[in-house]
């Protein structure tokens, strides 16, 4: 079998050039092309080096045939294979590294945790110990006891803000949500940046849920559009759940009443979704997105400082307190049928009873605190 000129020449090449420098002699990648092909116009005017070299360059701007030779392809191919094989040293030096260093964090962080978690052990029993002892000390021994007590609460607290960076189970809810998923953030950019981004998203949804509640209020009276409002409030007050649990999780010192007036808000919207149309529905219905824009539009702005708004903040409570009467009354209607009417009356009504006293406790600390700080002035 004779082996053309060709054939010949590619076979010298294979020898001749390993790995890259193959690559790049076969290729032209980077200066000059390969010494025994000669000028870039005689490999692209024809000739035996035509199907060989111009195969493996840079594809030129117009088609070339196919070439006759298979070896400089298989060549061609057997020198990419070898450039990907070459993983860079400094790579894996780095990737090595960072391996070491993820291995030490690991056992920081069971050691933080687990003195974490015995420091507090023993506060506790130091402060049951006070509990039951400061009752028979004498005047000058309960005041150190004070002052002992005092040192407990700045020592736990200071606890917290450690474990904020530390990984912790998920709580119950998470756990059915996510499973056994690690979202503890462990910098301080992170938790800003997650925090930013849930206030971003709360603004974002107020608006668009604003507008829906106002088309399906004056503009569209469809059960369609209402059920589609009714799922985006679900899927809204989830979201927000989940958000606020990773929140807590990462030491955010969000009110408990916040977080499971959202729970009841999700029940509600979920009852309010599967309330088939009817006349019963129909007599609620305005009311309801009328309330809905309320709440979105005023209700949503009250706690960013704007305390002159407080009387409106109020009549959204009060609001709620309606609706919770109004179904009630619905439901003492002989032609009420529906078991969705009572279902979300007493969501409204626990809904009116946390709002209003929790605001009230708010109101009622920021004027307590307000007070002894112009007494200290």
């Amino acid at each position: 079998m004779k082996t053309t000129s060709v054939e010949l020449v590619c076979l010298w090449d294979r020898d001749a050039v390993s790995g890259m420098g193959m690559l790049q002699g076969l290729l032209g990648l980077q200066g000059e092309p390969h010494p025994l092909a000669g000028p870039r116009e005689r490999t692209a005017s024809g000739g035996p080096w035509a199907g060989c070299l111009l195969s493996c360059s840079d594809p030129p701007r117009e088609p070339l045939p196919t070439p006759t030779p298979h070896l400089p392809s298989r060549l061609w191919l057997r020198g990419l294979a070898s450039s990907l094989s070459l993983i860079p040293p400094a790579l894996q030096e780095t990737h090595r590294l960072y391996r070491l260093k993820l291995e030490e964090l690991i056992k920081l962080q069971n050691s933080c945790t687990g003195s974490i978690t015995r420091q507090k052990k023993r506060l506790q029993e130091l402060a049951l110990v006070l509990k039951k002892c400061k009752p028979s000390l004498q005047s000058g021994a309960r005041e150190a006891a004070q002052e002992l007590e005092n040192q407990i609460k700045e020592r736990q607290g200071l606890f917290f803000d450690m474990e904020a960076y530390l990984p912790k189970k998920n709580g119950l809810y998470l756990s059915l949500v996510l499973g056994n998923v690690n979202v503890t953030l462990l910098s301080k950019q992170a938790k800003f940046a997650y925090k930013d981004e849930y206030e971003k998203f709360k603004l974002y949804l107020t608006i668009i849920l604003i507008l829906i509640s106002f088309t399906c209020r004056f503009l569209l009276n469809s059960r369609v559009t209402d059920a589609a409002f009714n799922f985006l409030l679900v899927w809204y007050y989830c979201t927000l759940t989940i958000r606020e649990s990773i929140l807590i999780n990462n030491g955010s010192r969000i009110k408990g009443w916040w977080v499971f007036h959202h729970y009841v808000s999700t029940f509600l919207s979920g009852v309010m979704l599967t309330w088939p149309d009817g006349l019963m529905y129909q007599k609620f219905r305005n009311q309801f997105l009328s309330f809905s824009m309320y709440q979105k539009g005023f209700q949503s702005w009250m706690w960013r400082g704007l305390t002159f708004l407080l009387p409106f903040l109020f009549f959204g409570h009060f609001w709620q307190l309606f609706n919770a009467l109004t179904l009630f009354n619905l439901a003492r209607d002989p032609e009420c049928k529906e078991w969705q009417v009572l279902m979300c009356g007493f969501p409204f009504l626990l809904l009116f009873l946390g709002n209003f006293f929790t605001t009230l406790r708010v109101v009622h600390q920021k004027f307590h605190s307000q007070r002894h700080g112009s007494k200290k002035e």
